[in-house]
């Protein structure tokens, strides 16, 4: 595992590493289930992703986001089966409140967290990889207009000391005299 941690390209923060990570943070955020960190984690190793940024969006699932989260997912999964969805239910704190009603909301819940995560994933990848581009085309038209603009105000500055120079040395006129 050492080796693998020493792998530069899960440390530096390049197009490629950035954009996987955000395919796997934000596909591990929409599944439901404990330690989503480690399975970002372990993913972004073995897909050479940028690993802090993979975990760190694991985090778009806390304590406040992941009820409405995982109900969107549910509602998912329930339109995907073609099922209705549970509105209201009575919750019990009993075995078999557990593997009636459990049963019946798991299906739907992981089947909508499967297809969200997926498509939440393949949109921040294209996200990031279309504004990363966009930012360096913006880049080397910035660096080519400072480069034409120095080039420009060179010539000039050359243009103008030519024209004092002309100023201070005039050329002898030439003589009438075609003996000279």
């Amino acid at each position: 595992m050492g080796k693998w941690l020493q792998n530069p390209a899960i440390w530096h923060l390049h197009r490629n590493s950035v954009s996987k990570a955000f395919l796997i943070g934000l596909f591990w955020m929409a599944i439901p289930i404990p330690s989503q960190m480690i399975f970002a984690a372990i993913t972004a190793i073995i897909f050479r992703a940028h690993l802090p940024l993979s975990v760190v969006l694991v985090w778009i699932t806390n304590p406040l986001t992941i009820t409405p989260i995982f109900y969107f997912n549910y509602l998912v999964g329930t339109y995907l089966l073609g099922h209705e969805s549970a509105e209201a239910f009575h919750f019990e704190l009993s075995l078999e409140w557990m593997m009636t009603t459990l049963g019946d909301l798991w299906l739907p819940l992981f089947l909508g967290s499967f297809v969200v995560g997926i498509v939440l994933g393949i949109i921040g990848y294209l996200t990031i990889n279309l504004i990363w581009r966009l930012q360096v085309l913006k880049s080397w038209k910035n660096r080519r207009r400072r480069k034409w603009s120095k080039k420009f105000k060179l010539q000039s500055k050359l243009n103008k000391q030519n024209q004092t120079n002309d100023k201070q040395d005039p050329q002898p006129e030439k003589s009438q005299n075609p003996d000279n």
